[in-house]
């Protein structure tokens, strides 16, 4: 029996002495493997980081890590304060270094041929035919005079300086001529266009009424600042609300 206890005993000494030798070994291996390198931190992903997640609740969601400079990559996050105003692009996932070209501010997501909603305005969207809509020639980001001609028949100036955000169904703009030679002219709209407006609330439902009840123009209106470009308040147009 004190056999077997010894024998026990050895036994369990054995093993915490390998255990030991094994950590200093593999604290070594770390060692040598780090000896005349550059180590520097960087930061990953501790957790899955899904698309969309706003730079300035990283700091749960991410630990540091000490690698060999050449593991580092190009463009790395090195303190999250720069990520405060963005937003992650993709899913990042666990043990992904944290790099600043996958993160972009909001406003700098907006889908090409668009132009970001004034803060307090909302979207709508008309279908207008090319002669109705300067020709097809709008694009986001112009202003437009908008008018309504009803059955009375009387045409009202509406709305003026209302915001383009979006043009779907104007063809592409022609290429750049090459030197010494005459530009092409713009190519006509085959179909109909839908243009979405920058409204208020109640410009909206001037827009929405005119659209069902008698038929919307368009005028593209200058780019200048210093052209005045007040806009029209009709408080008899339509069904007699000022559109403010």
């Amino acid at each position: 029996m004190r056999r077997r206890l010894l024998a026990a005993a050895a036994a369990l000494v054995l093993i915490v002495a390998g255990t030991v030798v094994l950590l200093g070994y593999v604290r070594g291996a770390e060692t040598r493997a780090l000896a005349g390198v550059r180590a520097v931190e960087v930061l990953v992903a501790d957790a899955l980081i899904p698309a969309g997640t706003a730079g300035s609740a990283l700091a749960e969601l991410v630990r540091v890590e000490v690698l060999p400079a050449k593991a580092a990559l190009p463009g790395r996050v090195t303190d999250l304060a720069v990520l405060a105003d963005r937003v992650a692009t993709v899913d990042l996932q666990p043990g992904e270094q944290l790099l600043e070209g996958r993160f972009e501010r909001p406003d700098a997501l907006q889908a090409p041929g668009t132009v970001p909603v004034p803060e307090g305005l909302q979207e709508v969207s008309i279908v207008l035919e090319p002669q109705r809509a300067v020709g097809g020639r709008l694009a986001a980001g112009d202003t437009v005079g908008i008018f309504v001609s009803m059955p009375d028949p009387k045409t009202h100036a509406v709305l003026h300086e209302v915001l383009v955000t979006q043009v779907q169904g104007a063809p592409a703009p022609p290429a750049p001529p090459a030197e010494g030679t005459v530009a092409a002219a713009a190519p006509v709209p085959s179909g109909s266009l839908m243009i979405t407006f920058a409204v208020t609330a109640a410009q909206a439902e001037a827009v929405v009424f005119g659209a069902e009840h008698g038929t919307v123009w368009l005028s593209l209106e200058p780019a200048d600042p210093d052209v005045s470009r007040t806009q029209v308040l009709t408080p008899d147009t339509i069904y007699g609300k000022a559109y403010s």
